[in-house]
């Protein structure tokens, strides 16, 4: 039965298409005099809003403007009754309007007349109806009464203060406020929710006051109301420390329990939110905690909307403008703060009031003529469509048989006089209803002319002309036009009439002259109007002015010669730099130039000659230089420096064509550089008006050229000159050029099919550019069907740049095709491309997952696949994730972070490798199936543990000289031992230059980090190779050289950031001093050059070390007893009262002992730096003896180049600050200390300065 029933009705429809003959609705002109005479049925042109709320202090006004004619009359519903106005005197309908005046000084409540108001406007074509108006009278409640207690709260625990703000209408505005009226400070911690209460996510002892007032502001009285104040008492868990705030320590150094966040609003794990298209989407998340929390917010199963999105109240409100139904979904805020996070997911629902698909429309037909209204609507849920004519629903109107109803379409069919009516659209759902208004007018009228009666035109020869013939009547006339009264209609070849009635003539010429008679006809009468046409020659200037240079006190000549047309009167005027030229007894104008007597230097400027006639126009500009008699010269005048060209002149548009079009000028003086190039811009004005785009460049010989050009584009042209100086101005812009349309000639690129939802697929492409339309009325035929059906193909009329197909199968594939198309035609169809439907959420998931072929760095997977038709969409992968669990070595921490490595697989039995593990650790794993959009359900979780392996290097190695024979070695455990420690392996060797000694081992304990090694020569260095040991073997290996000298220490490592190219000079070197330089780049430090070693020059003389020598020893001993005896001597004499006193006696010998060497230069006690500081040196460990260090010339020399000048650590570690960095390492030679300075005495004069 169902099956016959649907063949019925498929032959009905295909009936009616076969019996159908649409004809286009007139579109009736707004001509006062079509207007005077037309009847037609009430439009409602102004109401109020639905939702009208007002201000119980003023009277009411409530819209409703009609027109129509007759002029429509005026009646009113209330809450679904008939209102009768005149009963009532308070209220009133002013004239010729609908709209209701309701007044209150003679007494009266404005909440009696709250209800749903609904306007009719009627003549004798129809009945128009307005929106049902809800009126409600603004309420502003005073709060209620009420005792607040104290607040009582503990220092540093959450809070909430309520507001509760009385129920207004509208709602009111919160705010919180103190008693002296300044607003609560709000930050991350304190901030008011959107219902108006106040959030302490933590309460501070500062937060103790007794007037936290809440206040409601309603916006229509205008008043503001303040809730009882609250007093905040905070008990303090330990006595306060300090009497001021301190931002970084709010708790004065009290210990305050810190906790993790909780939810203060909303409550629970989940809540739901639902919202309505098209409004604001407002999402709150407020925690408290102790620190403060900080919220996050996230999107399940997409991104944030970025553009609509914004974050307010310090993150804690999500607010989203013009919701769409892609912005349903889950919603996740996270509050975390140090002691960990917490999680709330708001689900949200998006509705839709109805909204507009297609909006019936008024529509005017003639006698016997077929038309439709067309109601779609759609919304969430799908509203419901109800018909209604003249405010009574269709199907209780009598029936008739020109009108059929079906569904969201009415179809008239073969319309009468005396059918004409209004219809109502009426789309609702539970959030709201849409009622459109659209008249039917049936309208027989003879063929009127709506121009001027025999208008006559003129034109200039050449030119693009277009000869109106504005016209109406119905049934709509046909036009038709002839030439001086004889002949066919005129219609091709280059003539060609529009709908509208215009005639164009593509390129008027003299033979076009002539009287035209446009004829409209229709089946009530013919009308006709003329229109004279002449063709005029163009005005044009023959001669230009020419730049040129005059003597201060001579005359300027400016030529202006003109032709144009014998019947056409012109006009010569001239400005100077743009501005009107005054002419007196000093300035001349004739006919063909102007003349300036007695230049001086107020007459230099741009002269522009402009001649006018009552149709076109054209100008020309010279430049008029005022010089000194010299600079006549012509040795001087070529010494002139060249400058950018004068701009191009008089541009003339010649050989019109469909798509191109001659354009010529005259190019200005060169002043002196020849013009290379010529650039032809162009403007048009309909996309981008008053934007100048280049078009094309041509050789600095041409003046004329073929430009091509893109359909349906009002051109209009200019001309930059260039030489080697630069470009010159514009020229003036040349008249204006529109080319014939055409179709288009684009295929719409980037045409693709892909799913958002699972069940809908989005057809988008990229709209054509502005200049590729080529005519008007732009749009694209989308054609689609499944793949491989063999189906018809559907398709679709579209001017945007998506189409959504809906209820779809799941990943489907569909073949797509595009087509532009306009008013003159269509673009080639598009090659066929495939696309697919959206994708959903795998069913199956992997299963029997297992591992095989554990090793300490590798495990191989292996799984059972899924059925491919699971995967609801284009299979991406096998997703396996995997965390590190725990390692088996003891007190280990590591990271929880789970990792996602993919298998692409389609075998029976797929598996794979998963490598970069860690050794001796504890691994879970689990797998989904993965499309383009989601994951399945995960796999069963595997457990596995990794064997041990080699450890990593040590975490440091440093090596310290604690004397002349001794260093102290020092290293940190691995960070990774990838199992159990079992010791450590030193191994070391003499390196002298590239040759290396015979190795050397130790093996070490696993706790030992530091080992002591004598030396057996203190000269010798060393390299060391240290790496850790687990069963599995020795690991990552540590090298390193043992520093040279004793009061060496580490290696000094200096990093440079280099800004500018090679070479560049390095500084604060050390002299003597051997470095290694390597350059290498900061963002990749793989890439890195060789390493070079370089010496710098010695800064003073190598001395032999005599310290030590016996003879040395012997002298030393002999001349302190020579100075014992000597002073032994001085003391007799002076207890025997001799000629020296004792002092005198060790002064005068000290004298003698300087002057006699005084080349010698002074102990470092006494030598200072410009800066002040000593030179001295007092380690421990390493203590040589006291004495001066000399340069070759007699200064003390100084290192500056120390570890702590470098800001390093002693384990030489690089710093990175530069795009490229030079890194030097200093490795001092065995004959230096820092600072070029000597570690022991070096002659007896030192010795002595030593011992005294």
């Amino acid at each position: 039965m169902m099956g016959q029933g649907a063949h019925a009705a498929l032959a009905l429809v295909l009936l009616l298409l076969l019996l159908w003959r649409q004809a286009a609705p007139i579109e009736v002109p707004q001509d006062p005099k079509i207007l005077q005479d037309l009847k037609q049925p009430p439009t409602i042109v102004k109401q109020s809003v639905k939702d009208y709320i007002v201000d119980p202090r003023d009277n009411i006004i409530i819209e409703c403007e009609a027109k129509g004619n007759p002029v429509p009359t005026f009646s009113w519903r209330r809450n679904g009754k008939f209102f009768n106005i005149g009963k009532d005197p308070r209220v009133t309908m002013r004239k010729r309007s609908g709209t209701l005046e309701i007044g209150f000084r003679s007494g009266g409540r404005p909440e009696d007349y709250e209800g749903e108001y609904q306007c009719f406007a009627s003549n004798e074509f129809g009945v128009a109806l307005s929106n049902k108006i809800l009126l409600r009278v603004s309420k502003a409640p005073l709060w209620p009464k009420e005792v607040l207690e104290p607040v009582v709260v503990t220092e540093g625990s959450p809070l909430v203060l309520l507001c509760n703000p009385p129920p207004g209408l509208p709602p009111p505005f919160t705010f919180w406020m103190n008693n002296a009226m300044t607003p609560i400070p709000q930050d991350k911690r304190v901030s008011m929710g959107l219902n108006g209460d106040l959030y302490f996510s933590n309460v501070l002892a500062k937060d103790a006051h007794t007037d936290y007032s809440c206040n409601a502001r309603f916006l229509f009285t205008h008043t503001i109301q303040q809730k009882n104040p609250f007093t905040l008492k905070v008990q303090p868990k330990e006595p306060y420390n300090d009497t001021s705030y301190n931002a970084t320590d709010p708790y004065g150094g009290r210990r305050v329990a810190e906790s993790t966040p909780t939810f203060l609003s909303p409550s629970g794990s989940e809540s739901s939110k639902m919202v309505l298209r098209d409004e604001q989407l407002l999402l709150e998340c407020i925690a408290a905690g102790l620190p403060t929390p900080t919220i996050k917010w996230f999107k399940k199963g997409g991104d944030l909307p970025g553009r609509k999105v914004k974050f307010e109240n310090f993150n804690k409100t999500l607010k989203i403008v013009n919701v769409s139904e892609e912005d349903a979904g889950e919603y996740v805020c996270m509050a975390n703060n140090q002691l960990g996070s917490i999680r709330h997911s708001i689900f949200v629902q998006v509705k839709a009031a109805p909204y507009w698909l297609d909006k019936p429309t008024n529509l005017v037909l003639a006698p016997d003529e077929n038309g439709r209204l067309v109601c779609r609507a759609n919304g969430n849920p799908k509203p419901n469509i109800q018909w209604l004519i003249n405010g009574q629903p269709v199907d209780s109107s009598p029936p008739n048989l020109s009108r059929q109803v079906l569904g969201d379409t009415i179809i008239f069919r073969s319309v009468q006089m005396g059918s004409s009516a209004v219809y109502q659209c009426n789309a609702s759902n539970q959030h709201g209803y849409l009622l459109a208004n659209a008249f039917v007018s049936v309208l027989d009228m003879p063929p009127r002319m709506l121009g001027p009666k025999n208008q006559l035109i003129k034109v200039i020869e050449n030119n693009r002309t277009f000869l109106d013939c504005p016209f109406f009547g119905s049934p709509l006339p046909e036009l038709r036009w002839f030439k001086n009264g004889q002949g066919s209609g005129l219609d091709g070849g280059q003539y060609r009439v529009y709908i509208n009635g215009t005639l164009e003539i593509k390129r008027a010429r003299s033979e076009d002259e002539g009287t035209y008679t446009c004829v409209a006809n229709s089946i009530l009468g013919t009308a006709e109007n003329q229109v004279r046409l002449e063709v005029k020659e163009q005005t044009r200037i023959v001669r230009a002015p020419e730049r040129q240079s005059a003597i201060r006190g001579s005359t300027a000549h400016f030529d202006c010669k003109v032709k144009s047309d014998p019947s056409l009167s012109v006009t010569v005027t001239w400005t100077k730099d743009d501005k009107p030229l005054q002419l007196g007894w000093r300035l001349r104008k004739d006919d063909e130039s102007l003349t300036i007597p007695n230049v001086n230097e107020g007459d230099e400027g741009m002269y522009t000659c402009t001649v006018k006639s009552e149709i076109d126009q054209d100008m020309a500009s010279a430049r008029l230089t005022v010089l000194e008699e010299a600079s006549l010269n012509p040795s001087v005048s070529s010494a002139l420096p060249p400058d950018r060209p004068e701009p191009p002149m008089d541009l003339d548009l010649s050989d019109p064509a469909a798509r191109s079009v001659r354009l010529t000028w005259i190019p200005g003086n060169d002043n002196r550089s020849p013009i290379t190039q010529f650039l032809v811009q162009f403007e048009e004005d309909h996309w981008e008006p008053g934007r100048w785009q280049n078009l094309s460049t041509y050789p600095g010989d041409l003046n004329s050229v073929i430009l091509q050009l893109a359909p349906f584009v009002n051109y209009q042209f200019r001309v930059i000159a260039i030489n080697s100086v630069g470009q010159s101005q514009p020229s003036r812009p040349s008249p204006r050029y529109k080319t014939s349309g055409a179709a288009p000639d684009a295929i719409p690129r980037g045409l693709r099919g892909w799913g958002s939802k699972k069940d809908d697929m989005e057809i988008t492409w990229e709209p054509l550019l502005d200049l590729e339309r080529n005519g008007p009325n732009l749009h694209y035929n989308v054609w689609w069907r499944l793949k491989d059906s063999g189906d018809e193909w559907s398709n679709v009329t579209t001017i945007g740049s998506k189409h959504v197909i809906h209820n779809t199968e799941t990943y489907v594939p569909y073949e797509i095709k595009i087509q532009a198309r306009n008013e003159f035609g269509a673009a080639p169809e598009s090659n066929v491309v495939i696309g697919y439907s959206g994708e959903d959420k795998p069913t199956d998931a992997p299963t029997g997952l297992r591992v095989s072929k554990v090793e300490s760095t590798t495990a191989n997977i292996h799984w059972k696949p899924v059925a491919l038709n699971s995967v609801q969409g284009e299979f991406k992968e096998y997703r396996l994730y995997y965390w590190r669990e725990s390692s088996l070595v003891a007190g280990l921490v590591v990271s929880k972070e789970k990792k996602t490595k993919g298998f692409f697989s389609t075998v029976a039995e797929p598996s794979g490798i998963l490598s970069d593990l860690v050794p001796y650790s504890k691994y879970k794993m689990f797998m989904v199936v993965a499309n383009s959009r989601f994951e399945s359900p995960p796999s069963n979780t595997v457990e596995f543990i990794t064997k041990e392996g080699v450890p990593d290097a040590p975490k440091f190695f440093r090596i310290n000289r604690r004397g002349f024979d001794t260093l102290q070695l020092e290293w940190g455990k691995p960070l990774e031992p990838n199992g159990i420690l079992v010791g450590y392996l030193l191994k070391y060797q003499t390196v002298n230059g590239t040759r290396l000694g015979h190795p050397q081992f130790k093996n070490l304990l696993p706790n030992e980090t530091e080992f002591t090694l004598r030396l057996p020569d203190r000269s010798v260095r060393y390299k060391f190779f240290l790496s850790a040991r687990t069963q599995e073997g020795a690991g990552e290996v540590f090298a390193d050289e043992s520093p040279h000298f004793a009061n060496e220490g580490n290696k000094t490592v200096k990093v440079v950031a280099v800004k500018q190219q090679p070479p560049i000079t390095v500084a604060d070197l050390i002299a003597g001093a051997t470095y290694s330089l390597r350059v290498y780049s900061h963002e990749l430090n793989s890439v890195s050059s060789e390493s070079v070693s370089f010496k710098t020059k010695p800064a003073y003389i190598d001395q032999v070390d005599i310290a030590t020598q016996g003879w040395f020893i012997g002298l030393m001993c002999a001349i302190a007893l020579i100075i014992l005896i000597l002073l032994i001597v001085c003391f007799i004499k002076r207890s025997r009262g001799g000629k020296y006193p004792g002092g005198g006696c060790v002064t005068g010998f000290t004298k003698y002992l300087v002057r006699d060497k005084k080349d010698l230069p002074l102990d470092p006690v006494d030598q200072k730096d410009q800066d002040g500081s000593f030179d001295y040196h007092s380690d421990e460990d390493n203590k040589p003896l006291q004495g001066s260090q000399t340069s070759l010339d007699g200064n003390v020399k100084e290192s500056d180049d120390s570890l702590v000048d470098y800001g390093e650590g002693g384990d030489g570690q690089f710093n990175e600050d530069g795009s490229f960095i030079g890194q030097y390492t200093v490795k001092k030679d065995k004959d230096e200390t820092e600072g070029n300075e000597s570690s022991e005495a070096t002659s007896p004069v030192n010795a002595i300065y030593s011992l005294a």
